[in-house]
């Protein structure tokens, strides 16, 4: 019994994804959002439910990964074509590429050895949230934008195509995990976590998307596996 309990947490996570894709189609961005943060939660205690109660499997495992490219590729892909969608008629459907640099993201990950303490290009729930929390929080502010405004659609694709390179390319970036909990060796964890209360603080929602923002910066700044 206790073997199918972290692939049901994962089939949550799939669920949480579809339905933020439902309200993403609908226009309410807001839930889309809340859903893909559920998913997270979920994506989060599934490989960890599977390390306590040792039933990891490689069944798990594929079936991790397409849950998240539901929940962190094809969600946050409607949220962004749903925002775009009033703005011009083609366009918004360029955006489901994303989708699928996630799932080459995943499938990388799956077979790619080197991170076991760190990651290898942008994690897909970060990607995720970034979009999420930035058209919930700042896309109103967005559209009336003296220079982003007239040119939004352009401005949401260009962002779209950096975060499809930053998801398959080979930048180190640092993963909140601690082999230890003092400063030495984990400085620029610590630095990232203090620096995240007051952008949310200051920013609300947005806050959210410039915390991964920063993570990137933070990551690149550094550049150097954890």
């Amino acid at each position: 019994m206790k073997k199918h309990i972290p692939n049901t947490i994962t089939c949550c996570n799939l669920i949480s994804g579809c339905i933020a894709t439902y309200f993403a189609f609908q226009g309410d961005f807001r839930l889309a959002l809340l859903f893909i943060v559920i998913g997270a939660v979920f994506d989060f205690f599934d490989g960890m439910v599977a390390r306590l109660l040792h039933v990891s499997s490689p069944i798990g495992k594929e079936l991790d990964s397409l849950a998240d490219d539901i929940t962190f590729g094809f969600a946050p892909s409607a949220i962004i074509y749903g925002y775009l969608r009033p703005e011009t008629e083609l366009l918004p459907f360029i955006v489901f590429v994303m989708a699928a640099f996630s799932a080459l993201r995943l499938a990388k990950f799956n077979l790619d050895e080197r991170q076991a303490m760190g990651f290898i290009g942008l994690p897909t729930p970060a990607n995720a949230l970034f979009w999420g929390s930035l058209i919930v929080g700042a896309g109103d502010w967005m559209k009336s934008a003296p220079f982003i405004g007239p040119n939004l659609s352009l401005v949401i694709l260009a962002g779209v195509f950096i975060s499809c390179w930053l998801l398959i390319s080979e930048i180190p970036m640092f993963a909140l995990k601690f082999k230890t909990w003092g400063w030495k060796g984990n400085e620029i964890k610590y630095i990232f976590i203090l620096s995240c209360i007051p952008l949310l603080l200051l920013l609300g929602v947005t806050g959210l998307a410039a915390i991964i923002a920063w993570y990137v910066i933070l990551s690149v700044a550094t550049n150097k596996r954890t």
